[in-house]
């Protein structure tokens, strides 16, 4: 399979499965899932050849691990970065450690000086436990800055923590008081 064909099924999935089910015509249950019959179907009908080695295969490979197939194999779901309604992830709460990591654009820091770290159109702020991460992360957006979060400490004040299948850490919001930089 080429890895061109493998980043564009990628990108459709996350597409899909995190923001815009509608769009193919699909719907997603309230912890993200879709049989993944439903999905192949789904894309059929818009145009968008897909079939089950093709799926199974971006889910093994994909470095981020951002989805995850159900126990059976029979259903997919994006792990998290859902900012459809359609979705409410019920993750586990856990103590983070005592330090996370966000990575952002240095054009975003006098907004997060002020507001913190808000989820925007997601469900959650993204969090990572490594600064290599973050770095990559924040490359998306511009210049890249690592934010050092002092998770613990949060939580310890009453911010509750998840963590997604794929390793991500979430919370709803990141105040600035809790937020350090390089």
């Amino acid at each position: 399979m080429s890895n061109q064909r493998l980043i564009e099924t990628s990108k459709f999935l996350s597409y899909v499965l995190r923001h815009e089910p509608q769009a193919i015509g699909i719907a997603l249950d309230s912890e993200g899932w879709v049989e993944i019959t439903t999905l192949i179907a789904g894309a059929a009908r818009h145009g968008r050849e897909l079939n089950e080695h093709l799926i199974r295969e971006v889910v093994v490979d994909n470095d981020k691990k951002r989805f995850s197939l159900s126990p059976d194999g029979t259903r997919i779901r994006a792990a998290q970065g859902h900012s459809t309604s359609q979705v409410t992830l019920q993750h586990i709460q856990k103590v983070p450690p005592e330090r996370l990591y966000h990575g952002t654009a240095v054009r975003f820091l006098e907004s997060i000086r002020k507001k913190g770290l808000i989820p925007g159109s997601r469900h959650h702020v993204h969090l990572s436990d490594n600064t290599d991460t973050a770095i990559n992360v924040g490359k998306r957006y511009g210049q890249p800055v690592v934010l050092v979060i002092r998770a613990l400490d949060m939580n310890q004040q009453g911010h509750r923590f998840f963590q997604a299948d794929n390793g991500v850490w979430l919370v709803e919001h990141v105040p600035a008081d809790f937020i350090s930089e390089p």
